[in-house]
């Protein structure tokens, strides 16, 4: 059997905590002004964090439960809805309405407190499902040259 002929079967995936921050509503921008921390599932102890404060970034895997399945993109279109701004695939933009809605964004760790881990520059609303969170290590990041479209940085001026 090859790839393109096997069938599609669900994934199940348990949270391991959830966000806890100060926005509630979903916006796309001022991230940076808003506590946020990762209350681990109550299933993990304070040890599933040791060491995590040897690092200065976390990578935090998260459902992006808030976007309904009919609301979901899997072809091309505006990032943001607007014009200016090519029409791109949803792989090429990192808007929330994605096939399988799974956010990913590097924090910087502030403090661990228990089961409670203190983030800067978490991009996910209060209650969202976290799936997993992973260092940040300097030899997983890009190797050589990065370069990205000039609407991506336009995109990006007042996200943070």
């Amino acid at each position: 059997m090859t790839i393109d002929e096997s069938p599609l079967r669900p994934i199940t995936l348990l949270p391991i905590g959830w966000v806890v921050s100060e926005r509630s509503e979903v916006r796309d921008d001022d991230w940076d002004t808003v506590a946020a921390h990762v209350e681990l599932d109550a299933r993990f102890g304070p040890e599933a964090l040791q060491g995590l404060d040897g690092f200065s970034h976390v990578e935090v895997l998260f459902l992006l439960d808030r976007v309904a399945p009919e609301r979901v993109v899997t072809s091309a279109r505006h990032p943001r809805n607007n014009p200016g701004w090519p029409q791109v695939g949803i792989f090429a933009q990192r808007g929330k309405n994605r096939p399988n809605r799974l956010g990913l964004t590097v924090c910087r760790v502030l403090a661990i407190d228990g089961r409670r881990l203190r983030v800067e520059g978490l991009d996910a609303v209060h209650g969202t499902p976290v799936l997993d969170l992973k260092p940040w290590v300097a030899e997983f990041g890009p190797r050589g040259p990065v370069h990205q479209p000039r609407w991506m940085t336009e995109l990006m001026a007042d996200y943070w």
